[in-house]
């Protein structure tokens, strides 16, 4: 890797980096690009070499964000398939609190109709999270925790429309109750029924 190389990917992670507390400390309405470049150290004109809009920073952090919590699931060799998706249930919540309303609602609508979506708003948030489920109950079928004739395609879609319909419903109701409390109830007292046909 050349010298100038090395220096873009430094510079790309201080912006990052930066949005990243931003958001964390004042969330998504307040988050700007220039508070961004000034929290970086960097020109304001440095953010537009590497970003469009704001909204591509927070989807790239995002995106990090869930494929810290699929590297966690993978290390989890001792695990059962109900400790991974439990684990990836409260990961997701967690999320889903850590970037706001605001972020999670764009994320949904998004989903609801990509077509209309802006352009900087990441629309691959549903198909990856549908893949990363899928993935999971793959490898689950690969260990022989679950049977070869698991309806991977159904469950993963009654699994994520659980997950999306907590997080509107969050989104509905402007925030007023805990996201990672229902989807404990959801881990603690629907999971195993959904899958318990299929477990061995």
């Amino acid at each position: 890797m050349t010298k100038r190389q090395e220096q873009t990917l430094i510079t790309h992670q201080k912006l990052v980096d930066a949005a990243e507390d931003l958001l964390k400390k004042n969330g998504f309405n307040a988050l700007s690009v220039e508070d961004i470049t000034n929290a970086a150290g960097v020109a304001k004109g440095t953010f537009y070499i590497y970003f469009k809009h704001k909204e591509d920073i927070v989807a790239e952090i995002c995106r990090g964000y869930f494929k810290e919590i699929e590297i966690q699931i993978n290390k989890m060799s001792g695990s059962n398939l109900i400790e991974k998706l439990s684990l990836y249930f409260d990961n997701f919540m967690k999320a889903v609190e850590l970037y706001g309303i605001n972020i999670c609602r764009e994320w949904i609508r998004a989903s609801i109709d990509p077509n209309t979506a802006p352009d900087n708003t990441d629309m691959s948030k549903w198909q990856y999270d549908v893949d990363m489920l899928k993935n999971i109950l793959n490898n689950a079928i690969k260990n022989k925790e679950l049977k070869e004739n698991t309806p991977v395609e159904l469950l993963t879609h009654l699994v994520i429309s659980q997950l999306y319909g907590m997080m509107t419903c969050w989104c509905m109701s402007d925030g007023i109750f805990e996201p990672r409390d229902w989807t404990k109830k959801f881990a603690d007292f629907q999971l195993t029924a959904i899958l318990s046909e299929y477990l061995i």
